[in-house]
């Protein structure tokens, strides 16, 4: 018997009840299986499926390979000669990540290769060489730091490894050469400033790839060619934007292949060299393109890839399928897979997994609006808008307003040098917020990526700074809207944009914020700057500031210094991982501190087994369902 319900609001729950899917690998073996990294038992574990749908169109079940309580995996490498796969997981959010080896997917368990908790391991493009003798790795083992490049041999009985990259630096391991004597590396000089190695197995030689006098690029290296002669390389040198190159070993030749005014995100080459793919940021939605070689052909998946964010590319070791993890406002992450030869046909393709588990009626689920504004300096600010106006089957205005006012939220994105994108975010807080009737405002600002070099260097050493007033003219463009409500302003945000957050309710009093929810969100950037990895160190004075010489400068720039400014009436809601290494629990210790010497209310919600997010879909769940029953309690 059903009970009868007239306006049925959802519960956050349902919203969030999703499956989270964080990394994949085609099973290189056998390209009919695919092995990812999921939290369909409520920790990021390791599980293998087929990789097609069944006949009625349905995903296969799904095989659990791991079963870490404490440990969480974060990406995923298939052996290229036997059944075997290669992972990396860390305990409790510390992001000291250790190595693992499952010798078969089919019956065995895995084994740790690490086991130095104050060690980190970092994985790079790819983990195994072509004929699975090697694995290579990055660590900071030698020094905390450095991070450096390692190579162990994987058919030694011993732990039979070296260190390729023996001087101080961080550097990235990419991509094997097909004869498993090379691999291409890069080394971030600064925020800005990258080199590109090529790393010699045998000799165990650097040789530096000399670009000439480019000045600051970034370089990110991709697949090598199946003869060995070069390799890809996504780069924005001497450019606003990434664009696709290619480098060929023998003329010692930088040349472009394709050069769009957007930036190039993902490449990959299918082994026999006929296919080449490569995703491209549009507004920050995800275009997908493929170019046959031979021809020179380039086609755009367009009915396919324009639906959210592309957040994974790969091809499998036979070419014949093209696998993609998908992001879209209106679904968490699920993975796709194509024919490389039907896939003009993708439009009508399903996923093989399935991440939305809520039961939501589809006209529930909104598309957020793309809209502009001008801040300050006359700068152009994109931003995506959340309400339920947007929704054609919903629209509920009358002179092209909403019949009532509403109350509205500025989301802060993290980074800062990431952007506000179509995703299915934050477990569904968006579509809740739409859903109870409130607007969500998410503006890319000064400092966001996808907008050109130069718009995210605005933010270098500049925290707190010309980003405060794009967020301000957000607000304001808000309060022009004769839908919004100026009493009922709230501001959410997490990591950078915690720290935003804090900045907004200690710095723009003025408009009144009821509501506040920080995540992980720096307070203090004096001891933030001393706190974070020391791997980090050497950038921090390039993006934030020098925590020795500059202190009046971070004080000026930090929330915690404007506590007395704070709303008397505003209500706050702060939560912190205690294990985080990015930002130290000491940040919102702090603020926390001073705003209830103050007397704002404050809640404060401390995960003992988190660091700088959620892991556990548990903590996510109760962490996300209070904000945002927070956020719709004092704003509806």
């Amino acid at each position: 018997m059903k009970v009868k319900k007239s306006n049925q609001t959802y519960p956050f729950e349902r919203f969030a009840s999703i499956r989270r899917y964080t990394s994949f690998d085609f099973f290189n073996k056998d390209p009919s299986w695919i092995l990812y990294i999921s939290d369909i038992n409520g920790q990021f574990n390791l599980w293998r499926q087929r990789s097609y749908l069944s006949p009625e169109g349905e995903p296969y079940a799904s095989y659990q390979l791991t079963n870490f309580i404490d440990y969480s995996l974060r990406n995923v490498f298939s052996s290229p000669v036997d059944n075997g796969a290669i992972f990396f997981a860390d305990h409790y959010g510390t992001e000291n990540f250790q190595i693992y080896i499952i010798d078969d997917i089919f019956d065995s368990w895995p084994q740790s290769l690490t086991n130095k908790s104050n060690v980190r391991h970092e994985w790079g493009s790819e983990c195994f060489s072509p004929n699975g003798k090697y694995i290579v790795y990055g660590s900071n083992e030698s020094n905390p730091a450095d991070m450096l490049v390692y190579v162990r041999n994987m058919e030694s009985t011993s732990e039979d490894k070296f260190c390729i990259t023996e001087r101080e630096g961080w550097y990235t391991p990419g991509y094997w050469s097909p004869d498993n004597r090379m691999l291409n590396c890069t080394q971030l000089v600064t925020l800005t400033d990258y080199i590109i190695w090529i790393l010699d197995i045998e000799s165990r030689k650097m040789e530096k790839i000399a670009l000439g006098d480019v000045g600051k690029s970034r370089f990110i290296t991709g697949p090598w060619l199946p003869d060995g002669k070069g390799f890809y390389i996504i780069s924005d040198l001497n450019r606003e934007f990434a664009g696709l190159a290619f480098y060929d070993i023998d003329r010692s030749k930088f040349e472009w292949i394709h050069t769009p005014q957007r930036d190039i995100e993902l490449v990959d080459i299918s082994p026999d060299g006929k296919n080449l793919l490569w995703t491209e940021n549009v507004d920050g939605y995800s275009n997908l393109f493929i170019k046959n070689i031979q021809n020179g052909d380039v086609r755009e998946v367009t009915d396919f890839s324009r639906k959210g964010v592309i957040e994974d590319l790969k091809l499998s070791n036979d070419g014949k399928k093209i696998g993609l993890m998908i992001d879209t406002p209106t679904s968490p992450t699920n993975i796709y897979v194509i024919g490389i030869d039907n896939y003009e046909k993708a439009k009508s393709t399903n996923p093989i997994t399935h991440s939305l588990l809520g039961n939501i009626v589809a006209d529930v689920l909104i598309e957020p609006k793309l809209i502009k504004y001008k801040s300050l300096d006359g700068l152009e600010i994109s931003a995506f808008l959340y309400m339920l106006e947007n929704n054609n089957k919903k629209n509920k205005r009358t002179n092209n307003s909403p019949t009532s006012k509403l109350g509205a939220i500025l989301s802060i994105h993290g980074g800062p040098t990431a952007q506000e994108r179509p995703y299915y975010d934050y477990s569904g807080l968006y579509q809740f917020l739409s859903h109870n009737g409130l607007v969500i405002l998410a503006p890319n600002f000064r400092g966001s990526t996808g907008y050109g070099k130069s718009f995210e260097k605005k933010i270098y050493h500049d925290w707190g700074g010309n980003e405060l007033k794009d967020l301000e003219y957000a607000i304001k463009w808000l309060l022009t809207q004769d839908w919004i409500d100026p009493n009922r302003i709230g501001v959410f945000g997490g990591s950078f944009g915690g720290f935003a957050t804090l900045n907004c309710i200690t710095r723009l009093p003025q408009y009144n914020w009821k509501v506040a929810v920080d995540i992980v969100g720096p307070s203090n950037l004096i001891t933030f700057a001393k706190s974070v990895p020391e791997h980090w160190k050497r950038f921090m004075a390039e993006l934030v500031g020098n925590s020795e010489t500059e202190v009046d400068f971070l004080k000026e720039r930090s929330p915690i210094t404007y506590i007395s400014n704070v709303n008397p009436n505003i209500k706050l809601l702060v939560i912190q991982g205690a294990n985080d290494p990015r930002v130290a629990k000491e940040e919102s210790d702090q603020i926390v501190g001073k705003l209830k010497e103050n007397g704002i209310s404050v809640e404060y919600m401390v995960f003992e087994d988190e660091g700088h997010g959620f892991t556990k879909y548990s903590n996510s769940l109760k962490a996300l369902k209070a904000s945002a029953e927070f956020l719709v309690k004092e704003l509806s």
